[in-house]
C-alpha cells in the first residue's frame, strides 16, 4: 500500500513562510506524477504545485511565491511557501498518481492545517 505523510503546517503571519514535506513510502520515481493541492473551508479543492505530464506546474493564485521541490533519496517532496496571504490559508493535501495502462491509482495524504493569520 502506498503511503504519504505530509508534516509542516502551522500557523503563520501574514507575509511569512512554511514549508511542507511529503513522505512518501516509495520512490517518487515510482509515480506518474506527484505534487500539492489544497482546499479551504466552502472552497474547491484546488492545484497548489505538481510534477506531472514531465512538467512542473503551479496554480496561478501561487505562481511565484511557492516552490514544489524534492529529495529522491528520501522520497519527500517538499513545497516552499513564502510571502504567505491570509487567502493561503487551508488544508494541503499531498498527492500521487500512479497509471497503469488507462487506469488511474490517485493516492493522498493525510492533509496538513496552513493557516495565516495576523
Amino acid at each position: 500500500q502506498v503511503q504519504l505523510v505530509e508534516s509542516g503546517g502551522g500557523l503563520v503571519q501574514p507575509g511569512g513562510s512554511l514549508s511542507l514535506s511529503c513522505a512518501a513510502s516509495r520512490s517518487i520515481f515510482s509515480f506518474n506524477a506527484m505534487g500539492w493541492y489544497r482546499q479551504a473551508p466552502g472552497k474547491e479543492r484546488e492545484l497548489v504545485a505538481t510534477f506531472t505530464r514531465g512538467t512542473t506546474n503551479y496554480g496561478d493564485s501561487v505562481k511565484g511565491r511557492f516552490t514544489i521541490s524534492s529529495d529522491n533519496a528520501k522520497n519527500t517532496v517538499y513545497l516552499q511557501m513564502n510571502s504567505l496571504k491570509p487567502e493561503d490559508t487551508a488544508v494541503y493535501y499531498c498527492n500521487a498518481k500512479m497509471y497503469y495502462g488507462l487506469d488511474l491509482n490517485d493516492y493522498w495524504g493525510q492533509g496538513t492545517q496552513v493557516t495565516v493569520s495576523s
